[in-house]
C-alpha cells in the first residue's frame, strides 16, 4: 500500500456539501490523514456541476480524482448531480462516494442505480464522523488505484 509523498501531485478531492460544519470536520479529518490532498468545496449541486464542467469562476478548476457527494443539496440535489456525472463521458470515471445522513433504502438503491461507487451514511457523533471520513481517505486514497486524469 503506497502512500503518496509530497513530491507527488496532491489528490484532488471535490466535496459537495451544503453544511459548513460538515465541511470543516471533513477538512480536519483529511488534514490528519496521510495523503497529500487539495480539498475543493461546492456548496450546492449547481456549483458542483460548474466546478466539474469548468464553467464560470471554476474555469481553471482541476479535475477531481474523487468526489464526496451529499444527496440533500440546495438548487440541484445530489441524485441529479450523480446522474449528470455518470452520463458524462469525461466525468463518469471519477469515483463518487455518496456521503449523506440519509439511511433510506430508496436513497441507497437509487445511488447505486445511478452508479455511485459507494454509499456512506454520515454518523451524527463527531468522533464517528471523523473516523468515517478518515476511513474513506485510507481506502480511496491509499488502497484503491484511481483512474488517471484525462
Amino acid at each position: 500500500m503506497a502512500e503518496r509523498e509530497r513530491t507527488a501531485p496532491p489528490v484532488e478531492i471535490l466535496l459537495v456539501e451544503d453544511n459548513p460544519g460538515d465541511v470543516r470536520l471533513t477538512k480536519e479529518a483529511l488534514k490528519e490523514g496521510k495523503v497529500y490532498n487539495n480539498l475543493h468545496w461546492a456548496k450546492d449541486g449547481v456549483e458542483a456541476l460548474e466546478f466539474l464542467q469548468r464553467q464560470g469562476k471554476h474555469a481553471k478548476s482541476p479535475r477531481p480524482d474523487i468526489i464526496l457527494l451529499d444527496l440533500n443539496l440546495p438548487k440541484k440535489d445530489g441524485r441529479e448531480v450523480l446522474a449528470v456525472i455518470k452520463r458524462d463521458h469525461e466525468l463518469k470515471q471519477i469515483p463518487v462516494v455518496v456521503l449523506t445522513t440519509s439511511k433510506a433504502e430508496e436513497d441507497v438503491l437509487k445511488s447505486y442505480e445511478l452508479h455511485a461507487n459507494c454509499y456512506v451514511t454520515k454518523p451524527v457523533d463527531l468522533e464517528k464522523f471523523i473516523h468515517v471520513v478518515q476511513s474513506i481517505d485510507r481506502f480511496w486514497l491509499t488502497v484503491v488505484t484511481l483512474p488517471p486524469a484525462k
